[in-house]
């Protein structure tokens, strides 16, 4: 099977998987006899190497389970902060965010916090200038770094300059975007950033939330008060240390790979600009490993994205229509609606690592044959 879902999940590397299997047990780094303490070091460790890879502070880093647990730390713990601080506001979100955002402001909503749903442009690109305008007032505005669905890199810059302006808070979601463009969080004018070990080749179930020594935050869970209090529980020193590696090996060979990837994605797009009825959706500022078309139907009916996702998987490619499927089951893409479209098959391919010119070859042959399928099904 050739991989082309990198941006769901890439590879563990191998250096990564070396260094699990090399481990040996940790013991408890909260308890104060020698073996906990050399796991406290370990920990430690992890957490100043994980801390220079993203341009933070070591006290920064809060250690989480990964991107969505630290999605829900940034989001509900600002939100309940502000309410204890007297001044609950609203929270800025552009339509086109992660799941992991757009469900756990979904649920802050039913539990009374306001809502300011910011648009997006034909590329999923935020509108810097509509959620400048929501900010006063707001409790916290957040935006993906860049479109872990189309790639398109965000207004990152412009809307991190009106938050600080603001004196609002903003939180950044940069998991899809961690070791494939540059992120220094003390840069990004941010009070909260996300990421996840998954994306960058290091272990499930690991990742971090950078929190601003500033930044008001209640925690989502409560015990023995480890990271700064915000967030309690035994830590997994070798999780952090694994994660470390692999954030370290993303950092140090990103422009290489940006720009082997995204001669890569450019043939990729190249070629389908030339079929009938396929359309461009990225924007051309989007990130190297993310090539993202729409197949339109014919005569009159919808095209399926689950159908060309499947023919592409019985022709041994592994693919997407949208981010990864909540609990196996396969949506409609929230992201195309909200670029204005309808009744199109979604096709995210997402290069990594493995991804060889080889494969791209071997995709571009299969592609015409699938999408003629697809709307043959429909």
């Amino acid at each position: 099977m050739r991989l082309f879902d990198h941006a769901a999940a890439t590879p563990m590397r191998v250096s990564v998987r070396e260094a699990l299997a090399a481990a040996e047990p940790l013991a408890n780094p909260a308890s104060t006899h020698r073996a906990g303490q050399r796991a406290r070091a370990v920990l430690e460790d992890a957490r100043e190497r994980i801390a220079a890879a993203l341009g933070a502070h070591p006290t920064e880093v809060v250690l989480t389970s990964g991107g969505t647990e630290s999605i829900n730390l940034a989001l509900k713990g600002t939100w309940w902060a502000s309410g204890r601080a007297g001044e609950r506001g609203a929270l800025v979100v552009p339509v086109a965010e992660h799941h992991a955002t757009l469900d756990a402001v979904e649920w802050l909503e039913r539990e009374g916090a306001e809502v300011r749903w910011i648009g997006v442009d034909a590329h999923a690109v935020t509108d810097a200038a509509a959620l400048a305008a929501a900010l006063p007032g707001a409790a916290l505005a957040t935006m993906l770094v860049a479109s872990n669905e189309l790639g398109s890199m965000q207004p990152v810059d412009e809307v991190a300059e009106a938050t600080l302006a603001a004196g609002v808070p903003l939180h950044l979601d940069a998991v899809g975007a961690v070791g494939r463009v540059p992120i220094r969080f003390a840069e990004t004018g941010a009070a909260l950033l996300s990421v996840g070990g998954h994306k960058v080749g290091g272990p499930h179930g690991a990742g971090a939330l950078l929190v601003r020594r500033d930044a008001r935050l209640e925690a989502l869970h409560h015990g023995g008060g480890q990271q700064r209090g915000l967030r309690s529980g035994t830590q997994d020193a070798l999780g952090a240390s694994l994660l470390a590696l692999a954030l370290e090996e993303a950092v140090a060979e990103l422009d290489a790979e940006a720009e082997r990837l995204r001669a890569l994605t450019d043939r990729i797009l190249d070629a389908v600009a030339g079929l009938a009825g396929v359309r461009i959706l990225a924007a051309d500022d989007r990130l190297p490993h993310i090539a993202h078309l729409v197949v339109e139907g014919e005569g009159g009916r919808p095209a399926q994205g689950e159908a060309l996702q499947f023919l592409l998987d019985e022709a041994g490619f592994a693919v997407s229509n949208g981010s990864a499927c909540s609990a196996g089951v396969a949506r409609e893409s929230h992201v195309v609606r909200a670029c204005g479209l309808e009744g199109v098959a979604p096709l995210r391919l997402s290069l990594g690592r493995t991804t060889t010119a080889e494969d791209v070859d071997a995709l571009l042959a299969a592609l015409p044959a699938a999408i003629a399928r697809t709307r043959a099904l429909a």
